[in-house]
């Protein structure tokens, strides 16, 4: 994942940007569900663009720019990362990164 989007994605989940950091067990649930709301959100976006239709802002991730049609959709990009959440969680592994 390129900075900018793991920093987005770090954003939505509340925390700042680091070179170090942690998910735990326990938090990957909400971790999921957080990361979930800004797909969906993406996605309606994405639809309201292709009807024409204006880009309201969203509740997850408001600050962040609208998606446009040349970027790819959050649900693709972030599949990877959720992915390894969930078999994380399966496994009751934390997530680290930067040690």
């Amino acid at each position: 994942m390129l900075k900018p989007h793991a920093e987005r994605a770090l954003k939505v989940l509340g925390r700042e940007p680091s070179a170090q950091g942690i998910i735990e067990v326990q938090d990957m649930p909400s971790v999921l569900a957080r990361l979930q709301e800004a797909v969906d959100d993406d996605t309606r976006r994405r639809a309201q663009a292709a009807e024409g239709g204006p880009l309201a802002p969203g509740a997850v991730g408001a600050d962040a720019p609208a998606s446009t049609a040349d970027e790819l959709p959050l649900r693709q990009r972030w599949w990877p990362l959720m992915e390894m959440i969930r078999q994380a969680h399966a496994g009751r592994e934390p997530i680290v990164w930067g040690v």
